[in-house]
């Protein structure tokens, strides 16, 4: 038992680590010496260092794209402390219901923000010389593992 909470465990850090990342680092869109994410566009030089980043484009599909992300990280970081509360305070046979829940909800925002980003992102930037960067694929990563681990604590007992 100790084992399977311990796997559990390591998936869901493996999944925040992998939200955090994926919200935060510029490379969502990489191509002509340019990087964009979420929040920056930065141009780079021939060397790799990033010689200026300005805001991205504030139109409402990338709006919720930032949201989803955003809120697919708080509800993996809810999930993760509701699985330590449930944990001590669940009596013997009981499943992880709440926590599965918040899981389940990271899981499907991330899958919406990376979906409307897919959709959307070729009216943002007209060029076809760009292609995914690897945070836009660590976001594609994270949701079949966040859906798996919400699953996971829903059927999950609590054993003495």
């Amino acid at each position: 038992m100790l084992l399977l909470l311990l796997g559990i465990i390591v998936l869901h850090v493996a999944v925040l680590v992998l939200l955090f990342v994926s919200t935060i680092v510029s490379q969502w869109l990489v191509g002509n010496g340019h990087a964009t994410d979420l929040w920056q566009n930065c141009s780079t030089s021939s060397s790799g260092s990033v010689q200026h980043c300005f805001s991205s484009s504030s139109s409402e599909w990338l709006q919720s794209v930032q949201a989803t992300m955003i809120l697919s990280v708080i509800f993996s970081v809810v999930s993760l402390f509701a699985f330590f509360c449930q944990l001590f305070t669940l009596t013997k046979g009981g499943r992880f219901y709440i926590t599965g829940f918040f899981q389940i909800l990271a899981g499907l925002c991330v899958m919406s923000g990376a979906a409307i980003y897919t959709v959307r992102h070729s009216g943002w930037h007209l060029n076809t010389d760009y292609s995914y960067g690897f945070t836009y694929i660590l976001a594609w990563v994270a949701f079949p593992l966040a859906l798996l681990s919400g699953v996971i604590y829903v059927i999950l007992r609590k054993r003495e």
